[in-house]
C-alpha cells in the first residue's frame, strides 16, 4: 500500500513539474490593454489639459491640480491669455530635460509681461497625504517609503510624515525656479526627457505630465551651452501656441483616454511588466521601478459604430 501511495505521489509530482515547465500562453501588454473594459478608462478633462502646438505637431499635457493648485491656476491664466504664444523652447539637455518659456526672462526691459497671472507662487513640492487617492506598488523604492500612482500620476508618499508628492518620471512636467524655493511663477516649464531624475522630487513643483507627443520634444537637438541651453536665438524652437483644451472647439480636441491606475487592468498590466514571462525573457526580475510602469493612452472609441 505504501509503495502504491509513493508511486502515485511521484507520478503526481512529475505531472505538476512537467506542467510548470511547459510553455504557457502569456498575454502581451497590448492584449491586456485591449481586453480592458470601458470602465477602466478615463477621458482627459479639457480644463486640466494643455495643448502645445509646434511646427512638428501637438504635445498634449495633463495637469495635476490636486498636487499644485496654485501653479495650475496660474498656468491656466497664462494659457488663456496667450502668454506662451510665439515664445520658444530654449533648452534641451541630454538625458535630462527640455525647457520652454521666455528667452528674455532675465532682461527686465525685454521680458514678456505675465498679464493677470501671479508673479509669485507658494512652494508646492509636496502636500498632505491624508485624503489623497493612492494605489501603492509593493516594490521597494530608493527615494521614498512608498510609491505608486495617484489620479494617473506617478507619486510617492511618507505616511508617517503625512506627505505625498509627484515623482520625476519620464514625461513629467515641472515649473522651473531660481535658487529660492518660492521663485517659480509657472511661466517657465520643463519636461523630463531622460533617465528619471528622482533627486529633484520635493525640490521643484511638478505640475503634470505629457500624455501624447513626447517624441516631438525628446528628439530636439541638444543645446551646447551650460545645462543644455541653446546658445543662439536662431536655435530656439518656436512655440506657435499653448492653449487649454477647454478653450479649443470640441471638434479640434485630442480625443484621448487614459487607463485608470486604480483599475484591475492596470494592476494586471503592472504585474505583467514586473515579471516578464513572454518567450524572449529568460529570467523574471520580480521587481519594477515606479518610473518604468507604462501609463497607457488610447484614442477614445468612436461614439457611433460604422454600419454593417
Amino acid at each position: 500500500m505504501r509503495l502504491r501511495l509513493t508511486a502515485t505521489l511521484l507520478a503526481f509530482a512529475t505531472t505538476v513539474a512537467f506542467a510548470a515547465d511547459a510553455p504557457q500562453k502569456v498575454k502581451s501588454m497590448q492584449e491586456i490593454i485591449d481586453a480592458a473594459p470601458a470602465t477602466d478608462w478615463r477621458t482627459l478633462d479639457p480644463a486640466n489639459t494643455l495643448y502645445m502646438q509646434l511646427a512638428t505637431g501637438r504635445v498634449v499635457i495633463e495637469l495635476a491640480p490636486d498636487f499644485a493648485p496654485e501653479h495650475i491656476a496660474n498656468i491656466r491664466t497664462l494659457a488663456k491669455e496667450g502668454y506662451w504664444n510665439d515664445l520658444a523652447i530654449i533648452r534641451s539637455q541630454d538625458n535630462y530635460v527640455v525647457q520652454w518659456g521666455d528667452p528674455n526672462s532675465d532682461d527686465a526691459a525685454k521680458k514678456k509681461p505675465l498679464g493677470t497671472a501671479k508673479p509669485k507662487l507658494p512652494v508646492e513640492f509636496e502636500r498632505k497625504a491624508k485624503g489623497v487617492p493612492f494605489v501603492r506598488l509593493p516594490d521597494r523604492d530608493g527615494w521614498a517609503p512608498e510609491v505608486g500612482f495617484s489620479g494617473g500620476f506617478p507619486a510617492a508618499r511618507d505616511p508617517k510624515a503625512n506627505k505625498a508628492w509627484l515623482a520625476h518620471c519620464y514625461g513629467m512636467v515641472g515649473a522651473g525656479r531660481d535658487v529660492a524655493a518660492d521663485s517659480s511663477d509657472g511661466s517657465s516649464l520643463y519636461v523630463v526627457t531622460g533617465q528619471s531624475p528622482r533627486m529633484l522630487d520635493r525640490n521643484i513643483t511638478l505640475v503634470g505630465r505629457v500624455v501624447q507627443g513626447i517624441e516631438l520634444l525628446s528628439i530636439l537637438p541638444r543645446g551646447t551651452a551650460a545645462l543644455g541651453f541653446y546658445e543662439k536665438p536662431e536655435q530656439h524652437v518656436p512655440i506657435k501656441a499653448i492653449t487649454l483644451a477647454s478653450e479649443v472647439p470640441e471638434a479640434e480636441r485630442a480625443q484621448l483616454q487614459l487607463l485608470r491606475t486604480d483599475s484591475q487592468t492596470f494592476t494586471t498590466l503592472v504585474e505583467s511588466r514586473r515579471n516578464r514571462r513572454d518567450e524572449w525573457y529568460k529570467r523574471p526580475s520580480g521587481h519594477i521601478d515606479l518610473c518604468n510602469v507604462p501609463l497607457p493612452v488610447r484614442a477614445a472609441p468612436s461614439a457611433t459604430k460604422p454600419a454593417g
